[in-house]
């Protein structure tokens, strides 16, 4: 097997039969396989089952109970199925066309790349399947900035946000990636130092069904871009910081209403505390809940931490606006930075620690190990 062209896919049964069908006429000449990563719920996966019993070349159906890492996660679990070590990646709604193959195809077997990126933005490639100019500019402009948070790795790099592609697996360090999302190749080229070619290719319209584009991609997409380049730190310093603006709004609109501030505060921590919980659960500590205690404990620990870090952090503000004549807002702001070290530690290595904690040569070494190890995940570049 030469290449295996790896679709992830979710609801997009009425796509399946075309695609299969110009897929095998676009590989003509090329040993392929097709292997599609399925996370529907509807019936794409009959569909698939009834085109490969039909099918002129291999057709693989891995459906996935559990979508873990989204379509970015799917990609991955092609690549470790794949027959071939070249493997392609495409979507399953005809935007990317797959009469392109035979070019990706071409530049990669030349054999001085290891990955040739289908670039919109290349060249003469165009973003006219794109639903409307604003979903233009929004891709355009999370292109610029990926680009800007990236300037070496991405220096080549025209589309970094595409999903059609095709890489040499055996250059990808499956254990370095951590899929939050769709942004996959984002991934991969965020990771790894790798030799990149474009191709310029023309976005098509969507054949048929749906697209899943939506605000909540997009705000997986900024987790990534700031997991990617800055680490699980950064994310629990972003939910951090937006807690602290709550927390200071809360507050501010509590004493224009005429509360008092200590009670303002203590609202707006109980507020914030619940909220940011939640966030962190779901952005920051995803990858470590499976192995910590159960989630009403997780809470109760770090529901119970902040509580008393309030209590030391509320007097100290009372304190510095009684004696030092800072405003209430500003004093607020002061302390919730210098509690964030602290907050950040204590959920790393207590709040979300393993149930069963590996042998280390000392407490004061593990802590240290964990610490260092948690600041840097998923990887600082």
């Amino acid at each position: 097997m030469h290449l295996s062209i790896i679709i992830p896919t979710f609801n997009e049964a009425p796509n399946i039969a075309e695609l299969v069908r110009r897929v095998t006429a676009a590989v003509d000449g090329i040993e392929a396989e097709v292997i599609f990563v399925d996370d529907s719920t509807d019936s794409t996966p009959d569909q698939i089952l009834a085109v490969a019993a039909t099918a002129t070349l291999p057709v693989r159906l891995i459906h996935r109970d559990r979508r873990d890492g989204g379509l970015g996660g799917a990609v991955l679990e092609g690549f470790a199925t794949a027959e071939a070590d070249a493997c392609l990646v495409l979507d399953g709604d005809l935007q990317h066309p797959p009469e392109e193959i035979p070019a990706l195809w071409s530049r990669y077997s030349r054999g001085d790349v290891d990955l040739v990126v289908a670039s919109r933005y290349a060249g003469g490639g165009t973003a006219t399947g794109l639903a409307d100019r604003s979903r233009i500019l929004v891709s355009k402009a999370a292109t610029s900035l990926t680009r800007a948070m990236f300037p070496i790795r991405l220096r080549e790099v025209s589309d970094p946000m595409t999903g059609f592609f095709i890489v040499d697996r055996r250059t990808i360090d499956s254990a370095t990636l951590k899929p939050r999302g769709f942004k996959i190749l984002l991934e991969i080229l965020a990771r790894r130092n790798l030799r990149v070619a474009e191709v310029p290719f023309d976005f098509a319209d969507r054949y048929a069904g749906e697209s899943k584009a939506s605000a909540r991609q997009g705000m997986h997409f900024v987790v990534q871009l700031t997991a990617l380049r800055f680490g699980k730190m950064s994310l629990f310093a972003v939910i951090g910081g937006i807690g602290a603006l709550v927390n200071l709004a809360i507050m501010a609109g509590l004493i224009h209403a005429g509360v008092g501030y200590v009670f303002a505060a203590v609202i707006a921590a109980e507020t914030t505390i619940i909220g940011n919980f939640l966030l962190q659960e779901r952005f920051v500590f995803q990858d470590m809940r499976e192995s910590a205690s159960g989630v009403w404990h997780r809470f109760a620990k770090s529901f119970s931490f902040n509580n008393a870090e309030a209590l030391i952090r509320i007097p100290i503000l009372a304190l510095m606006v009684q004696s030092w004549h800072i405003s209430a807002v500003a004093a607020a702001a002061i302390t919730l930075v210098v509690a964030f070290v602290v907050r950040f530690m204590f959920h790393s290595l207590v709040v979300y620690a393993p149930r069963k904690a590996g042998q280390a040569p000392s407490r004061a070494r593990q802590f240290v190990e964990q610490l260092d190890e948690q600041a840097m995940a998923p990887g600082e570049l």
